[in-house]
């Protein structure tokens, strides 16, 4: 059951690693303004609020991935605590986003479905 937690971690790690190219490194894109519905303006105004929000998801993922590293170096309980860690707060930070703003329900899906699979994975593995 770890493994398969280790698996969604990983994925939620990369896919915050993606966030974070996408609002730190190419925040004004057009491709991304068109991802996040932002015109040049919009984009420009928040371009600072963007590249900080995006090390919070370099961050996470990094935290992540130390969990994924040291669980699978045998250190089970470290590893859990890091990826619970990680994978949780980009969990609570995927439920903020869907209860503070209903219209982006599709984009805080995707940031917390991977999350959400890896902290039960990893909450059941402890049970067991």
């Amino acid at each position: 059951m770890l493994i398969v937690a280790l698996i969604f971690a990983a994925l939620a790690a990369l896919l915050h690693v993606y966030i974070f190219v996408l609002e730190s490194l190419r925040w004004t894109a057009e491709t991304t303004r068109k991802t996040f519905g932002t015109s040049v303006a919009e984009a420009n105004a928040t371009k600072e609020m963007a590249f900080n929000q995006g090390f919070y998801n370099l961050f996470l993922a990094v935290v992540t991935s130390a969990g994924i590293v040291a669980a699978a170096a045998g250190h089970h309980g470290v590893g859990a605590a890091l990826v619970l860690a990680g994978a949780g707060s980009m969990l609570a930070a995927g439920l903020v986003l869907l209860i503070s703003s209903p219209s982006k329900a599709k984009a805080a899906l995707v940031q917390l479905a991977f999350p959400l699979l890896a902290v039960v994975l990893v909450l059941v593995s402890l049970a067991s």
